[in-house]
């Protein structure tokens, strides 16, 4: 839309119920209601998107990055009811879209391949012995999409059948479609793509390369352009590959060539093409000084490419972070809910943030849960490195858990910052990325998450006395009286306390953790356009800090990235908790979800690690098994397509004899 405002066309925007109050709704001209929050019956909802298009006037649908981008259907509804579809021609969807189609013809193009089942047939016998053939690990993935969906792993035979059959669950809800093609399985490879761009006139040209090896759930999570450590012999082998396979196929608009790429030689094999617009095309922009969004539209109305191959030049280096609502730490479990707090990076020359959501606004659990992306340039991978991590510093965001804290960690590991990346790489430098969470707060973090939420209460609640506290001495003025407050706090499930004494000089206090040593503080808030900052001098040290309070939480920020404290809610506040057997007996949702089939019924035996329900979230699939063996006892008031909180008690065993 601002690419679109730029080039003085207007713009009309869809929206679900959950998107009512979305950025890309205010941001159109015009915006019309598609449907209720599902995909299904809203943005995958391809005549009533027709219907607004007509009823608006409009000459052209760009589809974005999902849902519709790539689904050759719709493609040919466009043509016939004489509406532009911003992308290829229905023909290069259809043959790149599948993927079985898509390996034959680039492996009659001369683009090598990897090893696998391609076929039609699709009967589960079949498939197995396809399995058997190629042998394992494997790769099971959905001949349509992309995204992860609808790819799983068969390390051995026995792991088959029941990954073949999620696969085939979650690429049927993603794209309605369950046919499956199986691939040899390459350990630990390099997943590098490159952009490619054609017009209606012939031409045909690639914007490099793009690394987006790291990944969580086979989802990319960091990207970065150039790809580190290539000679350009491979680098220009893999731009030329790319051509090859969008004439291949005549290709028209932005499409994406993925390969694999072997880490040691780097041979690399064809994947899969994405016949759309990437996500991470911004880092493409970055190093080439282009708009694709504008190229887009230009070739969608007839005009030829405005550069030549030789007239494309690299610059520097581009990094892209996707910042999620999610937990790294529970493996990367998506999260829904409300950003009651959210600053982001201020964006300059080399710095994109690029958002569709704002304070205040929900995390639906029907889409994918990215809040945003921040798109760092630099003169080389050393200094955008070094940029991404001090952006990355300025993100505070409350109300919900995200993965700066674990990005800041990888973009900052040693392998990582060395060029040595893989698809395998998180959970091979799994101690690296996931430090055990210090057992003790340290006195530093605690004086300053205590003297922070004294001055921010102080703030707003400058019509009382909050420095009263819990003092014992009289409130009448004598000289030695100082007044004290102490502060409870709680991290890593861990009590401390930390006391504070007003001195006479303002600015000025006396602090001690628990039983420690009395240590001076001066401690200033300052507000800036960043957030709340905290500059605070503890004995002789100086340091400062962003700050934010949430609820019974004091957020504190600084190069290391966010750390939450708790202030505990007093006991005659606390709701009672639940004992551990209960726990034990009880299998509850892990994330806010829509409930997808529940497997038992009352009175059934199960066994540690069955499968109880499935809840499908931010258009992932979660089988939740059994915490131990047992019967099961009761089920919950659910039922298949019902929405369900996180924690909420789906089945529930019978208590042990």
């Amino acid at each position: 839309m601002r690419t679109a405002k730029k080039l003085g066309i207007r713009t009309v925007a869809v929206y679900s119920d959950a998107d009512k109050c979305a950025m890309h709704v205010e941001m159109a001209d015009e915006a019309y209601h598609i449907g209720p929050a599902p995909a299904t019956q809203s943005y995958l909802n391809g005549a009533k998107i027709l219907e607004i298009a007509k009823k608006s006037n409009s000459q052209a649908i760009h589809p974005g990055y999902g849902f519709l981008s790539e689904n050759v259907e719709f493609c040919e509804k466009c043509a016939n009811e004489n509406v532009i579809f911003i992308g290829p021609p229905p023909s290069a969807i259809r043959d790149m879209g599948i993927k079985s189609t898509s390996k034959a013809i680039m492996s009659a193009a001369g683009v090598p391949i990897v090893r696998g089942y391609h076929g039609e047939e699709q009967s589960i016998e079949k498939l197995k012995a396809e399995a058997q053939r190629i042998g394992f690990p494997l790769m099971i993935k959905a001949v349509r999409g992309g995204g992860g969906k609808g790819m799983r792993i068969a390390i051995t035979a026995a792991d088959f059948l029941p990954q073949l059959e999620s696969a085939k669950t979650e690429a049927y809800k993603s794209f309605a479609d369950d046919n499956m093609l199986l691939e040899q399985y390459i350990t630990d490879p390099r997943h590098v793509e490159v952009q490619v761009f054609a017009d209606m006139h012939g031409n045909a040209v690639h914007l490099f390369e793009r690394d987006c090896s790291v990944q969580r759930r086979h989802q990319k999570i960091i990207e970065e352009a150039p790809a580190p450590g290539l000679s350009e012999e491979t680098r220009r082998a893999l731009g030329e590959a790319a051509v090859r396979a969008a004439r291949a196929v005549g290709y028209v608009g932005a499409g994406t060539v993925e390969f694999i790429l072997h880490r040691v030689t780097h041979e690399f094999h064809f994947m899969e093409m994405n016949t759309r617009l990437q996500v991470e095309h911004p880092i493409t922009e970055m190093i080439t000084g282009t708009d694709l969004v504008e190229w887009q539209l230009r070739v969608a109305a007839g005009e030829p490419l405005p550069v030549t191959q030789e007239e494309i030049i690299r610059r520097g280096h581009a990094v892209e972070c996707r910042i999620y609502a999610e937990e790294p730490r529970a493996g990367f479990l998506p999260r829904a809910g409300t950003l009651h707090r959210l600053t982001q990076p201020i964006p300059e020359e080399f710095v994109r943030v690029e958002t569709g959501v704002r304070e205040g606004q929900e995390v639906s659990v029907h889409y994918d849960p990215m809040i945003a992306k921040l798109v760092v340039w630099g003169r080389d991978r050393n200094e955008a490195l070094a940029k991404t991590r001090a952006k990355l510093t300025e993100y505070q965001v409350a109300g919900l858990e995200t993965n700066v804290n674990f990005l800041l960690r990888l973009s900052g590991a040693s392998a990582f910052v060395s060029g040595d990346v893989h698809t395998a790489f998180i959970p091979q430098h799994e101690s690296e990325l996931f430090p055990k969470l210090d057992s003790v707060l340290s006195e530093e973090r605690a004086i300053q998450a205590a003297i922070g939420y004294l001055l921010t209460s102080k703030q707003q609640n400058t019509t009382t006395d909050f420095w009263k506290g819990i003092s014992v001495e009289p409130l009448s003025w004598r000289p030695n009286y100082q007044l004290e407050k102490i502060v409870p706090l709680r991290f890593d499930e861990k009590d401390l306390t930390v006391t504070v004494q007003y001195e006479s000089v303002p600015n000025k206090y006396r602090v001690k953790v628990n039983e420690g040593e009395w240590r001076r503080v001066e401690a200033n808030l300052q507000t800036t356009e960043k957030g709340l900052r905290l500059k605070a001098v503890i004995e002789d040290k100086t340091c400062e800090v962003g700050l934010l309070t949430y609820k019974q939480q004091v957020h504190v920020y600084d190069e290391s990235g966010q750390t939450i404290v708790e202030l505990p809610i007093p006991k005659y506040q606390a709701a009672s908790g639940v004992d551990a057997a209960a726990a034990a007996n009880n299998a509850s949702s892990p994330t806010p979800g829509v409930l997808e089939r529940i497997l038992v019924q009352k009175g059934d035996k199960v066994v540690k690690g069955q499968p109880l329900f499935v809840v499908i979230a931010m258009k992932m699939e979660y089988v939740v098994r059994s915490p131990r063996d047992g019967v099961v006892a009761a089920l919950a008031a659910f039922k298949a397509g019902d929405a369900v909180g996180k924690g909420a008690n789906v089945v529930m065993l019978e208590g042990d004899s």
